[in-house]
């Protein structure tokens, strides 16, 4: 069925926010990123590694925690690779989500274990690795469990000891700072606008400078 999908990536997705041209971008740059030293495309897939760099070069994300975690969030199986419709459904989310679907997400990168739920332990590892350990701090898990604590206190909202994705759902809905309380998985709208202008930019090139 996904290489279904990946056949007719040429044609525009419904189930995407890009425009026929910006999608023609993407699809472009995808192939240019699946290209081995020799310039031939070497496998129809993002390895690991390929779209750490990406995240990291582009969207600035250095948390290694994150970063897989947003490659589990792109995929739609167990694999650790990205394909080209994977590649457009997830990047259309990360760069032009609705609200909704961005809660969708950003509960799925938290969500370590796949379980449906965020425990204490998920976001104490996830604070953890977020958090800049100031100098004067002696003991800054105790700081962290106290915000653990906290943010438990605030969205639990069944009182259940965790949280469940309609806890996450409905507490972002009232109060959308709340969205990436765990650590930063979506870009900034500048890197997005600078990256969409970027796409725009390539798109133009190719209308007048056709290969």
């Amino acid at each position: 069925m996904m290489k279904g999908r990946n056949k007719n990536a040429g044609h525009r997705l419904k189930d995407c926010h890009f425009s026929k041209e910006e999608q023609e971008s993407l699809v472009k740059m995808f192939k240019e990123l699946t290209k081995d030293n020799t310039g031939s495309i070497r496998e129809d897939k993002l390895d690991r590694s390929q779209f750490r760099e990406v995240l990291h070069s582009i969207f600035k994300m250095t948390d290694d925690v994150i970063m897989d975690r947003v490659l589990r969030a792109f995929v739609k199986d167990h694999e650790a690779c990205i394909n080209l419709y994977e590649w457009l459904t997830g990047l259309s989310v990360f760069l032009k989500g609705s609200l909704e679907e961005k809660i969708q997400f950003c509960f799925k990168v938290y969500d370590l274990n796949s379980d449906g739920f965020i425990s204490r332990e998920e976001m104490f590892h996830l604070l953890k690795t977020s958090m800049v350990k100031q100098p004067t701090e002696e003991d800054p898990e105790e700081g962290i469990k106290d915000l653990v604590e906290i943010i438990i206190k605030k969205m639990d909202l069944d009182h259940d000891g965790k949280l469940s994705f309609k806890d996450f759902s409905d507490s972002v809905n009232v109060e959308p700072l709340l969205l990436e309380c765990f650590g930063t998985c979506l870009p900034e709208q500048k890197t997005c606008n600078h990256f969409l202008g970027e796409c725009k930019r390539r798109m133009m090139e190719d209308l007048l400078f056709p290969e």
